[in-house]
């Protein structure tokens, strides 16, 4: 490799104990070589032959250099390992000892050649050299004057050129004075803030008064680029030279001054903790002479008077006790300080014995429910069921007969209720009205797009901002360990790579073992037993089978139309009128009103759109009275057309026009919002044997569709269908509303339905519904949501509805008033469905024809007709 510098730079001066005293010497000689001030060790010959003006060879062998700049009247230590570098040193040292040294341009290239260094070099002469084990040469060399490389007449084996010599111009004046002064007075700035430069070295360079030295010697001290430094060593001028070195000065004067403004600000910082430590530590003294608590002694005493009083379990006493002794122990400035504080206060606050007390009256409950909420008479039976247990458990406590010794299965007092149905029947104000019936808090934490575990269990305290997940803030906030706790939209929650909340869900709603939850912040088990947890739910399918085995599932089905006019006028009308700021006699509803909006402007299971809807009626009504346009309103259906524009849903009218041509087929669906009807379209174009489904539908659909497509080629001859039917055509099914993906196997006879009255002409009967799954043999296997879908089905004017067998005793939870408008068909097959569905075929006209004499045919004919209808083997 070229010549590179050992550590000698101003900032690094430490390492310079690296060479022996003798090269220490020539280093500090250097100095002031030029002017006279010398000691014994700078009287050399070679310092002789200098003054007396030298004669140097007009080729010099040349030292690439990386990353440094030798200037003239300096002495610089270097390190040599090339081979061809080693070489001339060698032959430079048995001989005149002279050395062009010049930078290489790219201070990354190890064998850089003559086109690759700089054109200005300094000539200089080696003083001393030591041979290090590793296989590379130091030498400390002398530079002397500066050149201008010329030809090179060698490359091997080190190079060589003609060398021209430049000497500086040299200006004298008050100017250039000046100029040396301040270069030496920056100079010495910048060594004051450098405690390692030695003193000695320094005041030698303050001390130089030729301006050229000055330069020279400040610059050869001074870290600085190599750009920079080649730029000094090109500069002819001494005055430009002394310029650009007090620029460079400047710059690193203020480098120096912010570095060590930040170190101030830092030490200032330490010792402003130190001070508040010790006058701390101080306060503590005095105040113990006075027989006083200092402030950290009176926060221990009220964290340790909290938790007696918030009587934790034995485990949960031991761990704050031992917590709150580190804390007493640990000065308030320390960083752990918080995190315990934090901690201990949290299971300081947290409630581990405020409850309430469960009113048990079951009448009363019963009352309540009922002022509340309209139906759902299932739900309200199960929480009556609740409270009777719960009351007579209570009354029978001291029964010892009753006792159980089975440690294991013992016994639960928690409740986990999941109450799955479409959204607006009431799923999330039937947790407050049963809270508000057992007297107890009632607080609700919303899962939707919950995908982090922590939410549920917490963070460990080894982390910044720690705290317990949502089930122990919700009952801090709440301030009982047993109320009412409805975690809402269950059937939301997602998963990623933070971790599954479903699955930490799985120890808080499991009766087994929420007795001893334990939040990952808390360390500790707390009871969840007492709590009544329930959770809600659009839909089963997204809930995990593991977390839905561990609830008492309870579906909420749609409203019936009466029971819409009922929870209308009873609930949604009388809260509309106050948020509206109206008074009940400014404005009243007619029934027929009502049912117009409920039949034409909302089909929804539960009443949200309802209330929308009267919300705006009233609002229309308040706008006129703020008008002074009238004082009382009768909503009647034509002041809801007027008042509601024109009807979004339409009677029986639009699904008897949509089905009075062949291939169309209303079906029953069931969705996460209720029970809908779906439209099953085919038709049939020119073509062969193609069959395709459209409609966003999903696998399970599109193998309902193949299997209807199979089974009706297969009884083709018994359903009166031509076999070259689907020789010389293509069938295409739709199912309309396109953007709103679909699946499931219940719309199998639906499908089937369409393609046989597609294909035989015969249109499916005014009024009539149906849904079930087929198998390829034509049987009608059972589906779910029969309630919600004949609920749906009343909701848009159907009167007739096809169901399997096997769903029969389904109907029994169908309300009474809907059973008694509507007509049930129970199918075990497709062929029963068919005949009901379809009108009949209409009667081909009888004509008489007139008998004629029938020729014999003759043998050979028949023979003929005999051989050709007969099959042929292959």
């Amino acid at each position: 490799m070229p010549a590179s510098r050992w550590n000698t730079s101003l900032t690094e001066f430490q390492s310079i104990g690296e060479v022996d005293d003798e090269m220490m010497n020539l280093l500090l000689n250097s100095v002031f070589s030029r002017f006279g001030k010398k000691d014994a060790a700078s009287n050399s010959p070679e310092t002789d032959a200098k003054d007396e003006g030298p004669k140097y060879p007009d080729v010099l062998p040349i030292l690439p250099l990386r990353g440094v700049v030798v200037y003239p009247n300096t002495a610089v230590p270097l390190t040599v390992g090339q081979p061809r570098s080693i070489k001339l040193v060698d032959d430079v040292v048995g001989g005149d000892k002279f050395v062009g040294l010049v930078a290489a341009l790219d201070p990354e290239n190890e064998t850089p050649g003559p086109g690759q260094l700089h054109q200005v070099g300094t000539i200089a002469t080696v003083h001393r050299l030591l041979r290090a084990p590793d296989g590379t040469v130091r030498l400390l060399v002398q530079g002397i004057e500066r050149f201008r490389l010329g030809e090179f007449v060698e490359e091997e084996p080190y190079l060589k050129a003609h060398v021209h010599l430049a000497p500086e111009t040299i200006e004298e004046g008050l100017e250039i004075d000046a100029l040396a002064r301040n270069a030496r007075d920056q100079f010495q700035q910048i060594t004051q803030m450098i405690p390692s430069f030695p003193e000695e070295l320094a005041g030698s360079i303050t001390s130089i008064e030729e301006p050229l030295q000055t330069a020279y010697t400040i610059a050869n001290f001074q870290r600085m680029d190599l750009k920079d430094s080649q730029q000094l060593l090109e500069l002819d001028s001494v005055s430009e030279k002394l310029k650009k070195l007090i620029g460079l000065l400047v710059r690193e004067a203020e480098v120096l001054q912010l570095g060590q403004k930040i170190q101030n600000e830092a030490r200032g910082e330490i010792e402003k903790v130190q001070r508040e430590y010790f006058l701390r530590e101080q306060m503590k003294a005095i105040q113990r002479e006075l027989g006083e608590n200092d402030e950290q002694s009176v926060e221990v005493d009220e964290f340790r008077k909290k938790l007696e009083e918030a009587k934790l379990p034995e485990e949960a006493y031991k761990q704050a006790k031992r917590e709150l002794d580190r804390l007493s122990r640990l000065p308030t400035a320390a960083a752990e300080y918080g995190v315990i504080r934090t901690y201990i206060d949290w299971l300081a606050s947290l409630p581990w014995s405020k409850s309430t007390e469960d009113i048990l009256d079951i009448p009363h409950a019963r009352e309540i429910l009922n002022k509340d909420h309209y139906g759902l008479e299932d739900v309200k039976d199960r929480i009556l069921e609740f409270l009777a247990i719960r009351k007579l458990r209570l009354d029978r406590k001291d029964d010892k007969k009753e006792i159980s010794d089975d440690v294991i299965r013992r016994e639960r007092e928690g409740v986990i209720l999941c109450f799955v149905g479409p959204p607006g029947v009431g799923k999330t104000s039937l947790g407050q009205s049963i809270a508000r019936a057992m007297g107890r808090k009632f607080i609700r934490a919303s899962l939707g797009g919950v995908r982090d575990e922590a939410e549920i269990r917490g963070h460990r305290r080894t982390y910044i901002g720690a705290m317990p997940g949502r089930i122990l803030q919700s009952l801090r906030r709440i301030d009982s360990k047993n109320p009412v706790f409805m975690l809402d939209e269950v059937d939301k929650l997602t998963y990623d790579f933070h971790g599954d909340p479903a699955s930490a869900l799985l120890e808080v709603l499991d009766p087994e073992q929420n007795s001893e939850f334990r939040d990952n912040y808390l360390e500790v088990s707390y009871d969840l037993s007492q709590v009544f947890f329930i959770t809600t739910a659009n839909t089963l399918e997204t809930i995990p089978g593991p977390l839905r085995d561990r609830m008492e599932i309870i579906f909420l089905s749609g409203y019936t139309e009466n029971e819409k006019l009922a929870i209308a006028r009873g609930y949604l009308i009388p809260r509309q009128i106050r948020e509206n700021s109206l008074r009940t006699e400014e404005i009243a509803f007619t029934d027929d009103a009502l049912k117009k909006i409920v039949r034409e402007y909302t089909r929804e299971a539960g009443v949200r759109s309802l209330e929308r809807k009267i919300g705006a009626v009233c609002r229309k009504a308040g706008t006129r009275i703020a008008e002074g346009k009238g004082e009382k309103f009768e909503i009647t259906p034509e002041v809801i057309e007027e008042y509601l524009d024109h009807p979004i849903y339409f009677g029986p009218e639009e699904l008897n026009k949509r089905t009075s041509i062949p291939g169309v087929v209303p079906g029953l669906a069931w969705t996460s919002f209720g029970g809908d009807i779906l439209f099953i379209e085919a038709t049939a174009m020119p073509g062969g044997r193609g069959f395709q489904v459209t409609g966003s539908i999903g696998n399970v659909m599109q193998e309902s569709a193949r299997a209807a497509m199979s089974y009706v080629r297969s009884r083709a001859h018994s359903l009166g269908i031509s076999s070259e039917f689907f020789e010389k055509f293509d069938v295409h099914m739709h199912i309309p509303a396109g953007a709103q993906p679909k699946d499931g196997p219940s719309a199998g006879v639906t499908m089937a339905t369409a393609l046989v009255s597609l294909i035989s002409g015969r249109k499916v009967k005014p009024q009539i519904g149906m849904t079930g799954e087929i198998t390829l043999r034509g049987q009608v296997l059972a589906i779910g949501g029969v309630k919600e879908k004949v609920l749906a089905a009343h909701r848009n004017g159907l009167t007739t509805i096809i169901l399997p067998k096997r769903n029969e005793q389904d109907v029994d939870d169908v309300p009474d008033e809907i059973r008694e408008t509507m007509k049930f068909i129970f199918a075990e097959s497709v062929d029963d469905v068919l005949n009901a569905a379809l009108e009949k075929p209409k009667a081909k006209s009888k004509k008489k024809i007139e008998k004629k004499p029938v020729k014999k045919k003759s043998t050979q004919t028949k023979a003929k007709k005999n051989a050709k209808n007969t099959p042929r083997r292959r």
